[in-house]
């Protein structure tokens, strides 16, 4: 009887932490979420390194957790304004206080919202950028749809995520993104999703041996015309 109740605890528990993992709540989620900040801290940078950021970029964070990018977005794009959005309230919380400073000088802003319908107008932001968040979107063609939407002409959308069909560790860690209930796409799948969605230049770029991926897509440019040399 006691192994059984050990037994059905650990099941608990365990579903409970996948739970707090997939929408963190504003206790054990907000540990959840440090230990995020640090353990995702080096594959951001690893994507970030993908896109070009400038000093008065309006940029958007989309699932931005534990806050730890909005900050580092922030430190670049000096001149801009950072705007973080997440759909659990631990996240929101946790983000808030980790860019209270960026808060209080109007350069950053966080708030609840979904994906799937961002409160924001057409052309808004010049990024946005999605990391280790894009599994858990209810429907993935019209959220990136979504995201584009709020991009300026030639704004850019990037991905990036540590864990990809067919690439390294993922039979490992595929168990357990299945049970968070995520979607789990191919290199291909990706590029397919960006291009679908209506964007151009599509760049997929893998990190092989930690089994990272970084995806990038840029909204399409407003076009000259050539007959009154106006765009």
């Amino acid at each position: 009887m006691k192994w059984v109740l050990r037994n059905a605890l650990g099941v608990v528990l365990a579903a409970y932490i996948l739970y707090q993992a997939r929408k963190p709540g504003r206790w054990v989620g907000r540990l959840l979420l440090r230990a995020m900040n640090e353990g995702h801290s080096q594959m951001t940078d690893w994507g970030l390194s993908h896109v070009a950021i400038g000093n008065s970029f309006v940029i958007l964070d989309v699932g931005c957790g534990g806050g730890r990018t909005v900050g580092k977005l922030a430190a670049v794009a000096k001149d801009g304004k950072v705007d973080g959005i997440d759909y659990a309230e631990g996240s929101i919380a946790a983000s808030r206080a980790l860019n209270k400073e960026g808060i209080e000088a109007g350069r950053v802003a966080i708030q609840k919202a979904s994906v799937s319908q961002l409160p924001f107008a057409n052309d808004t932001f010049d990024l946005a950028t999605a990391i280790e968040t894009q599994y858990y979107w209810p429907d993935l063609p019209n959220d990136m749809r979504e995201i584009w939407r709020v991009l300026k002409p030639s704004g850019t959308l990037v991905v990036i995520a540590e864990t990809y069909k067919g690439g390294a560790w993922d039979k490992f860690k595929w168990p357990v993104m299945w049970l968070l209930r995520s979607s789990h796409l191919s290199v291909s799948d990706q590029r397919a999703l960006f291009e679908k969605a209506g964007y151009e230049d599509v760049e997929v770029f893998e990190e092989s041996k930690k089994g990272w991926i970084c995806a990038v897509g840029r909204k399409h440019r407003v076009k000259c015309h050539s007959s009154t040399g106006g765009c």
